[in-house]
């Protein structure tokens, strides 16, 4: 059945992009997972078969669609459990900091190389003491002249290792907290930054997640982004599309799992029938089929007021911890489904448990999103 938000011109594009995944993508994902890391090819055919761009300004190379292409371009890999390809965090999360921050100088020299698939980027937030709470960033850029001196550590980066480019939340002024914060445009070349280890994880295993720091590190003045001071105010601009992102994905790897559930149920045998006849397994798939249909009705109003460029802070935050705590339930009760091939690597049930964990963590924990819709309840006194 069709979703009502998506156009005939958008599923063609899906069952495009769907080819592409079939041939370029799953074929090698086992391999990537065992890499930690996607190869640098994979993102330029990307970039140049238009997956990068496809909601990028067509001066840069884009494609000037909305934001619905990219919604199925983040279904469609996470469905084929291509979580290694890190497109929504390259194209979603950070290119559209460029895109509505940027210098025209800045859009030349990193947009378009971006969504060709030439300039890959990554966002530094996270650091090893501070999480959360993005006011307490203990990286420091100092004004010298016409650069900025940037010292400090970054960790659990994704795309860390693979990135030319990385968004720098850093403190231009360390006596202030929310307004000391600003956005820096720091290249991977430049003296005094260091790539630090790749982590290894429980799951997402190919995607690579890696440590950063920065030592003197001198940026110029023309890389800072935005305005001195307004970072905090440009990242909460932002996590908006980020968190509906999560949303989005977390909804396509949900019915994954189901769907192989589904399959695994029926042709699985015990005590002389197929074990879907029970009706424990009847019962715990037709109320998580429920809670699908739930789910992807809210993830798709918000989509539908995403692309129309409501405000939707309070919804997407209630999407994005009910989303992916239903991901984590929903692999937890489809590995059980699977009895003891669940727990088998060889069976892909194994690989979404391991990946759901992280879900509810990062793009601010399940427990900031409470706080957030809290808040915007008038709770907060």
């Amino acid at each position: 059945m069709r979703r009502e938000i998506f156009s005939e011109e958008h599923e063609l594009f899906r069952a495009q992009f769907r080819r592409f995944v079939a041939t370029e993508v799953e074929p090698h994902v086992l391999a990537w997972n065992a890499a930690g890391i996607t190869p640098r090819a994979i993102w330029k055919r990307m970039g140049e078969e238009g997956y990068l761009g496809a909601n990028q300004p067509v001066e840069y190379g884009g494609a000037g669609a909305d934001f619905l292409y990219d919604a199925i371009i983040m279904e469609e890999l996470a469905f084929a459990r291509a979580h290694a390809l890190q497109a929504s965090l390259h194209t979603d999360i950070c290119l559209p900091y460029l895109t509505a921050y940027g210098t025209e100088e800045q859009k030349r020299k990193y947009l378009a190389p971006g969504i060709a698939g030439d300039c890959l980027v990554a966002i530094a937030m996270t650091e090893p003491g501070t999480g959360s709470d993005l006011a307490n960033v203990q990286t420091r850029a100092i004004r010298a002249g016409d650069h900025y001196v940037v010292n400090g550590a970054k960790t659990f980066i994704s795309n860390g290792q693979n990135c030319d480019l990385v968004i720098v939340v850093a403190k231009t002024d360390p006596s202030k907290r929310h307004d000391g914060i600003s956005l820096l445009l720091v290249e991977t070349k430049t003296p005094g930054f260091q790539r630090g280890r790749k982590l290894p994880k429980i799951g997402l295993k190919g995607q690579d997640t890696s440590e950063m720091s920065f030592a003197d590190c001198f940026v110029p003045v023309a890389n800072l982004l935005g305005q001195e001071g307004q970072g905090f105010k440009l990242l909460m601009e932002k996590l908006q599309q980020e968190r509906l992102c999560i949303g989005v994905s977390s909804m396509a790897s949900v019915r994954r799992s189901l769907d192989d559930t589904l399959a695994y149920v029926k042709e699985r045998q015990a005590f002389g029938q197929p074990i879907a006849r029970f009706q424990n397994t009847q019962f715990k798939l037709a109320e998580l089929e429920t809670e699908y249909e739930l789910g992807q009705a809210f993830v798709d109003k918000l989509l539908a007021a995403h692309v129309r460029g409501e405000e939707i802070v309070k919804e997407v935050s209630m999407a994005k911890w009910w989303t992916t705590d239903l991901q984590k339930k929903v692999a937890v009760e489809c590995v059980q489904l699977h009895g003891g091939y669940g727990f088998m690597e060889e069976y892909p049930i194994s690989t979404d448990y391991l990946d759901a964990a992280v879900q509810s963590i990062y793009a601010g924990t399940n427990e900031i999103m409470k706080v957030i819709i809290a808040r915007r309840l008038g709770l907060d006194g």
